[in-house]
């Protein structure tokens, strides 16, 4: 290559206005100073940006919306291609088909469908990327229903790093480069190349049934939980459920993928009859329930540390105690997240398959804590201290009864965390990672090797 490339889109560098911004991510916990921030406006402009870090032989790193929990979408003195300005919604209601721009996150994924009567499965957080949160699986309240995020994902536009020191467009689908497609389907994020465009299987929904209980205190937490889990994996398909622990209380979360509040509650009856908990049911379209219960993005902590977990068996009543235990002492701010499987992801995947290992879980835990004022003063250090050995402390208690961990709530530390998150599929990956970027362009802390 015999001619510099310039740099295109919104390009942000040290010394501008906005660069401070432009260089932090969700998680401030973690901070980097990137030589270039590169806010790209199409795919033209991830081309350029790719090229010119290859010529500049400096590091890259991809950002959606910038929730990598680690604060591994940024990185020093290397570029940050960011593809969250990326946005257009384009759906084919009869094929039943929606094709995105990787800067959607997911709020705006569920209101643009939504205005066309269809849905697909997607996180709870509103301000994820859409792209990031597919591309390591992606679950949430529609999730046994419609199968994971990436199981809907049919088709992608991906930047890849070219043999001559530069930057291509390949498409993957069933049949141009399937190989990749299975990879991105679970093992996706900064891994192969950046994803600019996705191609989802969206389904038809109108209306939905949101229930919220909540036990105040922690009276009731161990038999809540066992009933949960015990049932929230097996009922009725349509219905997605979680729980989450935090302070003083315990809340389920529920979702009943059109029907009736007669059904949704007879369906939770066996957890409802727990105790006397405060019940609230919402009938609602799932824009309109997915945009309730979003916290603004301005009042959330500055700061944040979770580990993942799966359950493929139930928890005994040891491990329940255990949660319980930890519960009563949390620091604030601290809680225990979980998220029923089974139903479509344990049913059924895509007809060439996925990198997804994970769909044997009963469901998904997460120890997690959140401290720090976003916009104020740095947290103490003995407030970080306290959060930070408190999801240390649950997780090592917990890790005799779970299995493996979740890429996108990635366990920083993890011994075989390759394994922990793909499984059997890593030989495969190693393969893939070896054809489309055996120069290792895309690399960070967890990354995967070619093998």
């Amino acid at each position: 290559m015999t001619a510099s490339t310039v740099l295109t889109g919104q390009v942000v560098r040290p010394g501008d206005a906005d660069y401070a911004d432009a260089s932090r991510g969700w998680n401030h916990f973690f901070t980097h100073r990137p030589a270039a921030v590169v806010y790209a406006l199409s795919t033209e402009d991830v081309v350029n940006a790719l090229t010119w870090a290859r010529q500049q032989n400096v590091s890259v790193r991809v950002r959606s919306g910038g929730h990598a929990l680690e604060g591994w979408s940024g990185v020093d003195d290397g570029v940050v291609i960011d593809v969250s300005k990326i946005k257009s919604v384009t759906i084919d209601a009869q094929a039943q088909t929606a094709t995105v721009g990787a800067g959607l996150n997911q709020l705006e994924a569920v209101t643009g469908l939504g205005a066309a009567g269809f849905a697909a499965p997607t996180g709870t957080e509103g301000s994820v990327g859409l792209v990031g949160a597919t591309l390591g699986g992606g679950f949430g309240l529609l999730t046994r229903m419609y199968g994971m995020a990436s199981d809907n994902l049919l088709a992608a536009e991906v930047v890849v790093a070219s043999a001559d020191g530069g930057a291509d467009v390949v498409i993957a689908d069933d049949e141009h480069n399937p190989d990749l497609l299975w990879a991105l389907r679970g093992a996706g994020n900064g891994n192969f190349g950046i994803v600019t465009s996705l191609t989802y299987r969206i389904h038809p929904l109108t209306q939905a049934i949101f229930v919220v209980a909540t036990w105040r205190g922690l009276d009731h937490l161990e038999a809540v939980f066992d009933e949960w889990q015990r049932c929230a994996p097996y009922v009725d398909n349509r219905m997605t459920s979680q729980l989450e622990i935090e302070g003083d209380r315990v809340g389920l979360h529920a979702v009943l993928a059109g029907g009736s509040e007669v059904e949704a509650l007879q369906l939770l009856s066996p957890i409802l009859a727990i105790g006397s908990p405060d019940v609230m049911v919402q009938d609602a379209s799932w824009p309109k329930i997915y945009a309730g219960f979003q916290i603004p993005i301005e009042e959330e902590p500055a700061n944040w540390k979770f580990t993942s977990q799966f359950i493929t068996e139930p928890m005994p009543p040891e491990a329940v105690r255990i949660i319980a235990e930890f519960m009563a002492k949390a620091p604030a701010g601290c809680n225990y997240f979980t998220n029923a499987f089974g139903g479509a992801v344990a049913a059924s995947e895509p007809s060439n398959g996925s990198a997804f290992a994970h769909r044997s879980a009963l469901y998904y835990a997460e120890p997690g804590a959140g401290w720090g004022v976003r916009g104020g003063a740095p947290a103490s250090d003995d407030e970080t201290a306290a959060a930070l050995g408190w999801v240390a402390e649950m997780s090592e208690a917990l890790a005799p009864y779970v299995n493996d961990a979740y890429v996108n709530v990635p366990n920083a530390g993890m011994p075989d965390w390759e394994h922990a998150y793909w499984g059997a599929n890593v030989d495969r990956l190693r393969q893939i990672k070896a054809t489309y970027d055996p120069d290792d362009v895309f690399t960070y802390e967890q990354s995967i090797s070619a093998g």
